[in-house]
């Protein structure tokens, strides 16, 4: 008779097992995190042992500081969001949607490092020949690229201490897997005693070592959420509308976490864009853009974009107001649509309210509101918006427009871009763009549009 399989409950978040499904996870607090999983039975003879670093007991002030290297990856926008390029020792977790680039902009950094050390790409995914076919197809350099192509946990450390590669990119991490565990590849208790023990033995041997991670429908990486944490930086693949890719970074213990990177995908791989402070503005030609459409400076780290964000008020086909805005939250939609009907006296409750990001880049910055009350008033009157005209600012609930950071950083943009007027509050530096020195969003629509009166 055959024996019957066991099943276990691991928690997405936190790796807790329980021998039946419970709606909240007893451990972390986490709810709906259970996932349902096969027993695979332990190994005779294996054990889980990770590598010791470090088993003495020192004062604090004693340990000497170890110097850290860091170097360029060849790509200036993935050293922009690394925090000036790859360090040594250090982990980092890449996570994105299929077909993303994930595996094009690791083996093309790889390439760019192996002409300083020894690198290591490990494929669980794709057979040895279509990590050749790959790189031969962009153009690279492979001659000096070590692969391996086992997703045993036990063979690949062995590999790891034999060659000792300063640079490691795992593709990808839910397909590794231990003898010494009670369950299968990718599993929670998989992905996280792989990545725990990688990450203690590339810090060892004093390499960098890149985790490429599937993500859930949701947009999370797949499994545990203490993966994250294990990691020195965690970083995310994200594709724009326009065709850009995104790559930010949600943790980094060695820079900021405020910068982005933004790629565009060719027949040669993935390349920085050279001009991003347009890269989200469409090139119209003529002396008019259509209404509804409004200019606005952001801020991502270092840098400052001009967005466009786009408005769309209709008349509500049934007896509820209906908001649609997927790059802009709905609730501040709502919130800038309610303060202008209370004080620019603009009726939008009996109107359907469509919001896009020109470029498709998602935007939660507060200093956007300005422009989005300026593009729904737009769009409601049907008056365009000057065609060189920006607006920037933060509106409270009681109608006024407050101030917001970096506003010179914010107006030298501007100026680099072409725009001759500004709608925003206390700018010290114009930097040759005139701005309205605006107080309330009354105020703001008179300056905008010089035709509405109160």
């Amino acid at each position: 008779m055959a024996k019957e399989s066991l099943l276990q409950y691991v928690c997405s978040e936190c790796g807790h097992v329980e021998s039946k499904w419970n709606g909240r996870c007893p451990e972390c607090g986490a709810w709906n995190s259970f996932v349902e999983e096969k027993a695979v039975p332990k190994a005779k003879g294996s054990s889980a042992v990770s590598p010791v670093m470090d088993d003495s007991v020192r004062k604090l002030s004693d340990i000497p500081i170890e110097k850290s290297m860091r170097i360029s990856s060849g790509m200036e926008e993935l050293d922009r969001v690394l925090g000036g390029g790859v360090m040594r020792p250090s982990s980092v977790l890449v996570g994105g949607e299929p077909g993303i680039g994930k595996s094009t902009i690791m083996i093309q950094m790889l390439s760019h490092l192996s002409s300083s050390a020894d690198v290591l790409y490990v494929s669980g995914e794709e057979s040895p020949s279509q990590v050749r076919m790959r790189a031969d197809r962009l153009g690279l350099d492979s001659s000096h690229i070590s692969v391996f192509c086992d997703t045993r946990l036990e063979a690949l450390s062995e590999a790891i201490e034999r060659v000792q590669p300063g640079y490691i990119v795992i593709d990808s991490l839910q397909t590794l897997y231990s003898a010494s565990l009670p369950s299968l590849a990718g599993s929670p208790n998989q992905v996280r005693a792989c990545c725990m023990e990688l990450s203690l033995l590339s810090k060892k041997i004093g390499a960098a070592v890149f985790f490429v991670g599937h993500v859930t429908k949701d947009g999370n990486i797949a499994g545990p959420k203490i993966v994250e944490h294990m990691v020195d930086t965690v970083l995310y693949f994200e594709g724009a509308e326009s065709g850009l890719r995104l790559l930010r970074a949600s943790k980094n213990r060695f820079g900021s976490v405020d910068e982005i990177g933004l790629f565009i995908m060719d027949s040669d791989g993935l390349h920085g864009v050279k001009d991003p402070a347009s890269a989200f503005i469409s090139r119209r030609t003529g002396n008019e853009i259509p209404s509804g459409i409004a200019f606005t400076p952001v801020i991502e780290g270092s840098r400052a974009f001009i967005v466009e964000i786009q408005a769309l008020v209709v008349p509500a086909k049934g007896s509820l107001q209906r908001i649609y805005s997927d790059r802009i939250d709905s609730a501040r939609v709502s919130r800038v649509a309610a303060i202008l009907e209370r004080h620019a006296g603009l009726m939008l409750s009996d109107q359907d309210i469509y919001v896009n990001v020109g470029g498709g880049m998602k935007l939660s910055e507060v200093s956007i509101e300005l422009a989005l009350a300026i593009a729904l008033y737009s769009s409601r009157m049907d008056i365009p918006v000057p065609m060189q005209l920006a607006a920037f600012g933060e509106l409270s609930l009681a109608g006024e427009v407050r101030p917001v950071s970096f506003a010179a950083r914010r107006m030298k943009a501007l100026s680099d871009m072409g725009f001759t007027r500004a709608l925003t509050t206390d700018s010290k530096d114009g930097f040759h763009v005139v701005y309205d020195d605006v107080h309330d969003i009354k105020q703001a629509i008179v300056s905008a549009f010089k035709a509405r009166k109160y």
